[in-house]
């Protein structure tokens, strides 16, 4: 299931690159904004949705039968009550109401460029190469999880930042490899861009920005239950314990929701003010803000983590980690604006789709820190804080500074 989760994950790749080749230069920001914000929202709705119609026989007979929720659960308007029937199984049915009419609206309604994918060949036959990619891509996956992940579901013989960079570079090995007749054409053009230092300079940007997105609305839910849910007090030995539930505890889907929606909603509008005022001046000032709440939640968060009244610090939290979300939002719109300038038509969807895949292991890699013995010292800045402390001086060094490779683009 989490392998089929990623082709959602490439399609939105895909999404962007073929996007870019539709608009000009100087709506490059407003254009992947949009999409990229649109598409994002499906954190929220899933957040809003799933526990809605997993308390409702949305599709009687059909649909199963019920269980009995055990333990309190709630959403963004109040609290579901442990003994409400519960269709579990609504989780995965929810989306077919979605999925297949839209299936069918892209099937018929969605475009190429002849210009820049002239040799696509029948529909049909499209599919089944990408099936056939596809298929290829989960045998490097699924041995490098298997090496990583722990007994019985593994080895355990990499750590985490060893495994990914095998995964990506075994997937790429494998597609060079395996493809044929104008497949292989295809693939070896977009292997060109990883000869250009833009790419890797935009990876880097991109994985703090949209990497840090997906990776706060994973963190943001675990960090309420394990920090704020929780009543941390010292036992007899003056030993801190963390196992007392916190009556006063915030619900955790009543609030989750907030900084994803944020965050989707306002990446549009990063994009369209870089496409005013430049793409890496706006990266530059967004960088900025991101160190500084970063510093600050994760001091919060520490607070929240010693004390056995966390819910005190519950409102100051929330709003840093909204100013993080809008903050890495605005700092997409301005990445993508920044990748639509610097490369040509036949790049920039490519570069696109390699940024964003990558930048998709901060889902992975924010909530692993969070897992940390004592996750409000780690919390915060989690897995990448590296990474975003120097990011404003690898955006000044490529784009802002006096001799700068491409001028605030």
């Amino acid at each position: 299931m989490a392998l089929w989760c990623g082709v959602g994950g490439g399609n939105f790749a895909s999404s962007m690159s073929n996007i870019s080749t539709f608009f000009p230069k100087r709506l490059q920001g407003t254009a992947l904004g949009l999409n990229a914000g649109l598409g994002n929202f499906g954190v929220t709705s899933m957040q809003i949705v799933i526990p809605l119609v997993m308390t409702v026989g949305l599709f009687g007979a059909f649909g199963g039968d019920p269980m009995t929720l055990v333990k309190d659960s709630g959403w963004i308007f109040g609290k579901i009550k442990a003994g409400t029937p519960t269709w579990i199984q609504n989780a995965g049915f929810a989306w077919l109401l979605s999925l297949i009419p839209l299936s069918v609206l892209c099937f018929f309604g969605m475009n190429n460029l002849k210009t820049v994918s002239p040799d696509i060949g029948g529909t049909i036959g499209a599919f089944l190469k990408i099936i056939w990619l596809y298929t290829l891509s989960f045998v490097p996956a699924g041995i490098g999880l298997y090496l990583y992940l722990p007994g019985p579901s593994g080895l355990g013989l990499l750590n985490m930042w060893v495994a990914m960079p095998l995964i990506i570079a075994g997937t790429l090995l494998v597609l060079k490899l395996t493809a044929f007749g104008t497949m292989k054409e295809g693939i070896a053009k977009q292997f060109e861009i990883f000869r250009n230092k833009h790419t890797w300079s935009m990876t880097l940007l991109y994985i703090v920005t949209f990497g840090s997105f997906i990776g706060f609305s994973m963190a943001l839910p675990l960090s309420i239950k394990v920090i704020f849910g929780i009543s941390h007090v010292a036992d007899a030995a003056g030993v801190m314990q963390h196992t007392l539930n916190n009556p006063n505890g915030p619900a955790v889907l009543a609030y989750v929701w907030i900084g994803p929606f944020v965050g989707a909603l306002i990446r549009p509008v990063g994009g369209w003010i870089a496409d005013k005022v430049g793409g890496s001046i706006v990266t530059q000032i967004i960088s900025a803000v991101m160190v500084v709440a970063s510093a600050a939640v994760g001091y919060v968060m520490l607070l929240a983590y010693r004390s056995a009244t966390p819910e005190q610090y519950f409102v100051v939290f929330m709003l840093l980690f909204v100013l993080l979300f809008a903050a890495s939002g605005i700092g997409n719109g301005s990445t993508f604006r920044t990748i639509g300038v610097i490369f040509d038509r036949t790049q920039a969807g490519p570069v696109l789709g390699w940024t964003s895949a990558v930048a998709a292991y901060g889902a992975f890699i924010a909530p692993v820190g969070d897992r940390r013995p004592d996750p409000g010292r780690d919390a915060g800045a989690c897995d990448v804080r590296l990474c975003r402390v120097l990011r404003p001086l690898l955006n000044w060094w490529f784009y802002l500074r006096p001799n700068a490779y491409v001028k605030n683009p």
